[in-house]
């Protein structure tokens, strides 16, 4: 993973270069590097100050560095009263905060927000129907949960035949499988993605790559595994972070397992 030094030294070239500006912050949240991320996010929105995603991302700092949901919250709450249409445009940040605090009616909601929209990233892409199962599984609904991870499943079994060398969707096959019980297919669908998508070939999607193996451990029950892949995934530019493992379901297998909480606590902010 590069350090941003070039983008640093370009942005003294041109230091109200929002682009620049977004890049160097994106940089500094590889690299756990928090306080930095945020006052270059703030910079940015000194240049542009009703660019709505820099805003997100700038909310969602404290939650992975500090587990502290708060700013994402407020600015949820404040377009709800204010800004419908950009409620609806953030609405797969809203889901991830519901369920980082445990707020069903809220989850549904922003579900309901997002349409047929994915959550996540380039690499890995969490469909409506999975977080549908997701949230089912939050609130103990083990036969809404297999309803909607069958479908989810369906769906995602026609995107790896179209990709088969696509390691996020194949990853997903694999995090859609544990949930279903079908263990050994999601163990190999995993460790194939891993081997698709390595650190050597992609230092920021590699990572990515290991945390959805380390999912899929948690959910199949192989908790040993599970924390090997944290651990390594934690320990990495663009891996795993503290306010996600702190607070989000998919880690809920693994809580109170002392390997697991240790890496938690290696994670937590000085102070926590």
């Amino acid at each position: 993973m590069h350090r941003p030094q070039n983008l640093e030294r370009a942005l003294d070239l041109d230091p109200q270069n929002f682009l620049i500006l977004q890049q160097i912050a994106l940089s500094y949240d590889d690299l756990r590097r928090y306080a930095d991320e945020e006052a270059t996010l703030d910079r940015a929105l000194a240049v542009q100050p009703n660019d709505l995603q820099t805003k997100v991302t700038r909310a969602f700092v404290d939650l992975d560095w500090k587990a502290d949901t708060q700013p994402v919250h407020q600015m949820i709450d404040q377009l709800h009263a204010k800004d419908l249409p950009a409620l609806q445009s953030v609405a797969d940040s809203w889901l991830l905060c519901a369920l980082a605090e445990r707020d069903s009616a809220a989850a549904a909601n922003a579900l309901a927000a997002m349409g047929e929209d994915s959550v996540g990233s380039e690499t890995i892409k969490y469909s409506p129907r999975f977080m549908e199962g997701l949230l089912a599984r939050v609130e103990k609904d083990d036969a809404k949960a297999r309803d909607a991870f069958t479908v989810a499943r369906a769906d995602q079994q026609k995107l790896v035949r179209a990709n088969p060398d696509d390691a996020g969707a194949l990853c997903m096959l694999g995090l859609i499988d544990a949930a279903l019980g079908r263990k050994e297919e999601a163990l190999g669908e995993g460790r194939r993605a891993v081997e698709l998508l390595p650190m050597e070939k992609d230092a920021r999607s590699g990572p990515t790559m290991i945390t959805c193996l380390a999912k899929i451990a948690a959910w199949i029950g192989d908790k040993d595994l599970a924390c090997e892949q944290v651990a390594r995934s934690s320990s990495l530019p663009s891996g795993v972070s503290y306010g996600d493992l702190k607070l989000m379901p998919w880690w809920d297998p693994l809580r109170g397992e002392p390997c697991f909480e240790k890496i938690v606590a290696s994670l937590a902010p000085n102070g926590n």
